[in-house]
């Protein structure tokens, strides 16, 4: 089967937009309505129907709107906090459209390439279905389709996504979130492309190549295509299953341990981040010794010098370094921070730092309050609404989430870990010529494009 003309991407552009329209309109006008008429209305209510609206779509948007509520401030409170709880609960498509879409990309005798495959979806996700198969060696797979006329609704959720982030921004925000939007178009753009998660894939197999307690797929080239991502089979279950069971410390610390480093051995010795921290992206393996690594499609690889801005951070909420902290968010690219600024950015800073600084076995967090983080950033806010509002750069955001996303899993685990010592096992010796090093290498061996999200290495 061929690509969609482009007057039926323009059409699907339409269709979708006419299901969400409602949605955000509605959010524009209630906002609108307290804000310029004083006109009070029920924001939970209303996210609530929002949730509902998003939770049925397969696509971007439900994607996009988990991202929003981890971003301080990039939506109103009620929506962020009624949305962080969305979970792609669309149903997946039938065997008709699986057999279209394997024809299409494998072939009419695509089935001759495998010994068994499964007609029943084994997991269902925002872009696409998983079906598990067997191949003519006897290799377990997983085969990753994506759904019909994505492109075009990517483009429609866009659209609709930059309706009601520019409407907040003049209503009522102090961040000016302009940055951050361009950033999700771009990544969400690149999830389609398959064939560039393959590659990302790989890239995260030779990063953790020596770390055994991390386990990840690894791509099937001869049956990947840009719509269909083949990949070897990992048998585990969702962590939170395993949670419910209340397991010992000593196993959650382990999944904690493993956790810790899936995410920040990437980014400080090769400067690249796995932006999607939510739960249904990590298993736990049936040895319950570590976890599986799973949906590689947003990956962000940073300049060397932003890694090097996140060790000077850190370093200045240890010192007290106030000098340091200016520094460290120029290099992030912040600029012309006002003094009172830079200290209302800075409570947010160690709020994110302190287990980090602490010699210590301790919680993640330490205050007996799971709203504790949000209730921060809300300070955050009011105290950037006093001092003029900031522009947020657009290497931030994914950093910023992998922080606050992998928090709220280490609380849920309620591990009891040495943060400091993780921390300082990954960063304390850094250098950015040995990190560019690896990252033009870890990229090149891999295949992935060297400029791909943001990278400096050429």
């Amino acid at each position: 089967m061929s690509e969609r003309s482009p007057e039926s991407t323009i059409f699907g552009e339409l269709r979708r937009m006419a299901r969400t329209s409602g949605a955000v309109g509605g959010i524009a006008a209630r906002v609108a309505g307290e804000r310029i008429f004083g006109v009070k209305t029920d924001k939970t209510a209303h996210a609530e129907d929002l949730k509902a609206i998003l939770g049925g779509l397969k696509g971007p948007l439900m994607k996009v709107a988990q991202f929003l509520s981890t971003v301080p401030d990039a939506l109103p409170e009620e929506y962020a906090q009624e949305l962080a709880t969305l979970q792609s609960n669309a149903p997946p498509m039938g065997w008709p459209f699986v057999r279209r879409r394997m024809g299409s990309e494998l072939g009419p005798a695509w089935e001759s390439r495998f010994k068994s495959f499964g007609r029943e979806a084994a997991a269902a996700a925002s872009l696409g279905q998983v079906h598990r198969a067997t191949l003519p060696d006897g290799r377990e797979v997983a085969c990753k389709l994506q759904y019909p006329d994505m492109p075009s609704v990517v483009e429609a959720d866009l659209r609709q996504l930059k309706l009601a982030v520019s409407l907040y921004r003049r209503m009522d925000s102090a961040l000016d979130n302009g940055e951050v939007y361009q950033e999700m178009c771009d990544r969400l753009r690149e999830e389609l492309d398959y064939l560039r998660e393959a590659s990302q894939m790989r890239l995260y197999g030779i990063m953790m190549r020596d770390t055994p307690d991390v386990s990840i797929p690894t791509p099937v080239e001869e049956l990947c295509t840009k719509r269909l991502l083949t990949m070897s089979w990992l048998d585990g279950r969702a962590i939170i299953k395993r949670l419910e069971e209340d397991p010992p410390l000593e196993e959650r610390n382990a999944y904690a341990k493993a956790l810790f480093r899936a995410w920040y051995k990437p980014f400080y010795q090769y400067g690249v981040i796995h932006g999607d921290p939510h739960l249904g992206n990590y298993q736990v393996r049936p040895d319950r010794a570590g976890i599986n690594l799973l949906d590689f499609g947003t990956i962000r690889v940073f300049p060397p010098s932003f890694v090097g801005g996140v060790i000077l951070l850190y370093e200045a909420v240890r010192d007290g370094d106030d000098d340091k902290a200016a520094e460290a968010y120029r290099i992030w690219g912040f600029r012309n921070l006002s003094k009172e600024t830079m200290e209302v950015l800075s409570l947010w800073a160690k709020f994110l730092y302190e287990p980090l600084v602490q010699d210590r076995v301790r919680p993640i967090q330490e205050v007996d309050d799971m709203s504790y983080g949000r209730k921060m950033a809300a300070k955050v806010h009011e105290g950037l609404k006093r001092t003029g509002g900031v522009r947020i750069p657009r290497e931030f955001p994914l950093m910023d989430r992998a922080a606050i996303g992998l928090g709220s899993v280490f609380l849920r685990l309620r591990a009891q870990m040495n943060w400091h010592q993780m921390f300082m096992e990954l960063a304390e010796d850094f250098s950015e010529a040995e990190l560019t090093e690896r990252q033009v290498s870890g990229l090149r061996e891999a295949g992935v494009p060297a400029a791909t999200a943001g990278a400096a290495a050429k």
